[in-house]
């Protein structure tokens, strides 16, 4: 071989070598006892996931130095009797409570389940919700937190529509005129101007938003590409007796909104093979459509349907292919990165959490972000108290995006501040607990926002540094004393 062949094929080898160990994927040193799947980012900066037995449920606490990777496990309490669910629609609420409604599976029966649940990370405590009224059937149905802080539900078998009250826990029905397609296997994107956003499956290639002040759907365009895929199946029979039937329209993948203001829409697999994706332009008065652009198609014939999607730091969406293969678009290219499976969640450390067979820590290859997304602090208190609230206030707390999408059930967004605060003297890193925060949008400007927080009472004491992290990106820090 000739010498200038040979040390370009040196340098060409030893490039391929730096892009494919660019990206880390580290198992955690502790796992779940009894593994992990479904995780929420809790506001005191742990990790709650469901174990494999579905009404268990664990969670992940980082160590003394702030790291998940040799976080430990602790066991949280079970979910009422007789609600074992699979695949439902749930949240973090703005106090700091997750609440899950439905279900496709109950104790591992097709049921589309109408049992619910409110968990309390203070008393560790879980507590019956009972459905919206008049609905008998949920299952895995698209669901979202508004910007005002209540939680969204859409009826997956039907055009029907109801939102929580977190104060009272009550529902109500809203109006979903104009809706062009039942709710069935989509998923919901909160945009920064309020509307939620979804493309169809039953009748792909529309999308629409739901303008929730009027309670009415208005068209988003045509998708140009088909993002769902055919349904190989035909009747499913559900209810107690398998009296009723349900038609699967198909699947389509996640939607995520990016830090330009665009969603990122992915696909299943289309009769030609690959999933394809599209970019969403969202409009400047809301009632109008937007535009629409053709994304690239997934290599290897691989695509997103009914899998995750999750917003890194960097501002690149990481979505997981259903052959295991993990992709970053940056925009313009979907670049294949390592392999894995599980839930997708953006830590505040900017490593995301993936929660499968086996629970990895997945870290990008860039890792910084623009100044211009994280969290800006404009009032903080100087001074506090170890076991007291306080209030911090400023802008953009809740990130840009939800940060994390599912093709239609399984939300578990991250759009909500949480606080970090390390001690000076050791290093040592603490969360606050956050709660009840002043709103739940996404991409708030410069709009003044606010939050809660509770200073841990076995916390250090001394000079430390306190910062706001959403999304996995932290503010600048400012100086605080502990007492």
């Amino acid at each position: 071989m000739p010498k200038k062949l040979s040390l370009a094929l040196t340098v060409l080898l030893l490039t391929f070598s730096s892009l494919s160990q660019a990206q880390t994927l580290k198992s955690l040193i502790h796992q779940p006892p009894n593994g992990a799947f479904l995780s929420f980012l809790l506001t005191d900066g742990s990790v709650m996931c469901q174990g494999n037995g579905s009404s268990d449920w664990w969670k992940l606490t980082p160590d003394i130095n702030g790291s998940y990777l040799n976080g430990t496990w602790s066991q949280l309490a079970t979910l009422p009797a007789g609600y074992v669910p699979d695949d439902f629609a749930s949240s973090v609420l703005a106090d700091g409570r997750v609440v899950i409604t439905g279900g496709e599976y109950n104790n591992g029966a097709f049921t589309l389940t109408n049992l619910g649940a409110i968990y309390n990370p203070i008393t560790n405590t879980w507590a019956s919700l009972p459905p919206p009224p008049g609905w008998d059937f949920i299952g895995d149905s698209p669901s979202v937190v508004l910007p005002d802080g209540r939680f969204l539900v859409g009826r997956k078998l039907d055009m029907q529509m109801a939102v929580l009250d977190p104060a009272t826990l009550t529902w109500t029905l809203l109006a979903s005129t104009g809706k062009s397609d039942f709710h069935a296997e989509e998923g919901w994107t909160l945009l920064p101007d309020g509307t939620v956003f979804t493309f169809d499956v039953k009748n792909a290639p529309n999308s629409e938003k739901y303008i929730v002040s009027s309670e009415t759907w208005v068209t988003a365009g045509s998708t140009i590409v088909d993002l769902h895929s055919p349904s190989p199946f035909g009747c499913l029979k559900y209810g107690d007796h398998g009296q009723f039937c349900y038609y699967p329209p198909g699947e389509v993948g996640p939607g995520i909104l990016l830090p330009n203001g665009t969603v990122f829409a992915t696909g299943s697999y289309s009769v030609a093979g690959p999933g394809h994706t599209a970019i969403y332009t969202p409009p400047v008065i809301p009632t109008d459509p937007g535009t629409w652009a053709v994304g690239p198609d997934f290599p290897n014939n691989d695509n997103a349907g009914d899998s995750f999607a999750a917003l890194l730091p960097n501002g690149n969406a990481l979505v997981l292919g259903n052959s295991g293969k993990l992709y970053e678009f940056d925009g313009v290219n979907l670049t294949p990165t390592l392999s894995a499976y599980g839930c997708l969640l953006v830590l505040p450390t900017g490593e995301v959490l993936v929660a499968g067979s086996g629970v990895k820590l997945y870290t990008p290859a860039n890792t910084t972000f623009s100044q211009s997304w994280a969290p800006r602090i404009k009032t903080f208190p100087a001074t506090v108290v170890r076991g007291s609230t306080y209030q911090i206030t400023g802008k953009q707390f809740n990130g840009l995006s939800q940060a994390a999408s599912f093709g239609d059930e399984l939300e578990t967004s991250t759009n909500y501040p949480l606080v970090r605060i390390t001690n000076r003297a050791s290093q040592h890193v603490f969360y606050a607990r956050t709660h009840d925060h002043s709103t739940m949008a996404v991409a708030t400007g410069n709009a003044t926002v606010s939050t809660n927080f509770d200073v841990p009472a076995g916390m250090e004491t001394g000079p430390s540094s306190l910062e706001v992290v959403a999304n996995g990106i932290p503010s600048r820090k400012v100086t605080i004393t502990v007492n």
